[in-house]
């Protein structure tokens, strides 16, 4: 697995664009292959996740053709699945574990669905239990809910749950179920969690019904076929705008980002740390789309708890990064969700920035970190966790002399160009020809 070399980088002032969003093209797959026809999905993100969730549908029975790198066409089979062959494998990717387990209660056979080393500590007992209800089986083969999965699918009914946690892969695994059960199946959350699901059903011509933090759906509905546009994923945008957001002189353009209210916490939390911040929304056909434009500056700490962490899930590591190089006390809680990611994203968080100097203090759900204080060069783990890889790479940069990354290949999962737009974007701002970010040989290990 590769190690990156990273060096401190000048202000920014570029204009970019970001790999499609990898929570939407988790969801464009299977929805198309729910439709009653062929489906085009373009700006698709070609990540190992997304992938995985092309061969598990494949293994489906489902007629999948990539046509170019970013644009697929899925051929849909109105929800009727063939037996696999074998063992489905998800890979890392909980989305697609997760979300298939909801499509997959309702199909008249069984699957064993299998991941990687880190997929097969997460928890599943959260979707397992709703489908349970519904009528399904479930074997967690891993012991206290967790992979590898066996799901037999039955004839479903409808349910109305309660969600103990604010998860969107939750409420969409119970929602495509849901298309399947007889009668009304309504989920209900605590907070509002990323409502893609909801806006992709209504796109493909299912009507959810939403009240409050409930959202219902009725059995027997067939999606539409029709073609998809993926815009750009603001989680991985935001790496770039904390890269921007830190330095005073520095200005970036996102163009042709999601937009949707759900995802877009992280633009809140960067203006009140004091970065300046516009967005423009240029197209609402299934999802917000547009630009983000954003001028860094000297950032204060700030405090994310409560509904907000939710809507910032993805990006709490990049934003401790933030909060390490602001002023003042930036306070991270309620996001003990964090510990069940690919890694313990809070341990992980904690460990690297004591590396780098930073002061951290770790809490059951999440840190304080007291900002402003020099980063220094250290040799920091990714833990196996692409967020965790690419938020320290962006913290290199602001660092005195040499940080070394290691383990970053898990950033494949997500952002496959990460490292070349890093070089690019950095390169623009260089004179010189000497790069900021670097392959270090292959370690042994």
């Amino acid at each position: 697995m590769s190690d990156w070399k990273i060096r401190r980088a000048p202000a920014i002032h570029t204009e970019i664009t970001v790999p499609g969003d990898k929570s939407i093209s988790h969801r464009a797959i299977l929805l198309a292959a729910l439709t009653n026809g062929p489906c085009v999905i373009r700006g698709f993100l070609p990540g190992e996740d997304c992938l995985s969730t092309v061969g598990a549908m494949r293994a489906l029975g489902v007629s999948i053709e990539i046509q170019d790198e970013t644009t697929v066409l899925v051929r849909g089979t109105r929800g009727v699945f063939k037996a696999p062959a074998g063992d489905i494998d998800c890979g890392n990717s909980g989305t697609t574990m997760r979300l298939l387990s909801g499509l997959l209660a309702a199909q008249p056979f069984e699957t064993r669905l299998v991941g990687d080393a880190s997929l097969s500590k997460r928890p599943m007992k959260r979707v397992i239990e709703p489908l349970t209800q519904m009528g399904a089986k479930f074997v967690a083969e891993g012991g206290d809910g967790r992979p590898p999965l066996k799901v037999k699918g039955a004839k479903l009914r409808s349910i109305q749950y309660a969600s103990p946690v604010s998860s969107a892969q939750v409420k969409s695994a119970i929602l495509l179920a849901g298309l399947f059960a007889e009668g009304k199946t309504t989920v209900t959350e605590p907070s509002q969690s990323r409502d893609h699901t909801e806006r992709m059903l209504e796109y493909f011509l299912v009507r959810p019904q939403k009240n409050g933090l409930s959202t219902s759906i009725r059995g027997g509905q067939t999606p539409e076929s029709r073609d998809f546009e993926v815009p750009g994923d603001i989680s991985s945008a935001a790496f770039w705008l904390v890269a921007a957001a830190a330095n005073p002189d520095s200005k970036i353009l996102v163009r042709k980002v999601g937009l949707n209210q759900t995802r877009t916490g992280v633009l809140g939390v960067l203006l009140r740390m004091g970065a300046h911040v516009r967005e423009i929304v240029e197209n609402e056909e299934a999802e917000p789309m547009g630009t983000v434009e954003l001028r860094g500056a000297r950032l204060k700490g700030t405090v994310i708890e409560g509904k907000e962490i939710p809507n910032v899930i993805d990006e709490l590591p990049i934003l401790a990064v933030a909060g390490a190089l602001a002023e003042g006390l930036t306070v991270i809680r309620d996001a003990k969700e964090l510990r069940v990611k690919e890694t313990d994203r809070i341990a992980a968080i904690a460990t690297n920035l004591r590396a780098m100097g930073a002061e951290v203090q770790e809490t059951e759900d999440g840190m304080e970190i007291q900002g402003g204080k020099p980063l220094r060069g250290a040799t920091v783990d990714s833990f196996g966790d692409h967020r965790i890889a690419m938020a320290f790479a962006i913290a290199g940069l602001f660092a005195e002399g040499e940080t070394v990354i290691t383990g970053t290949g898990c950033v494949a999962t997500s952002y496959p160009g990460f490292e070349a737009q890093l070089q690019e974007l950095i390169k623009e701002q260089r004179s010189e020809p000497i790069p900021v970010i670097s392959q270090l040989p292959q370690s042994d290990s």
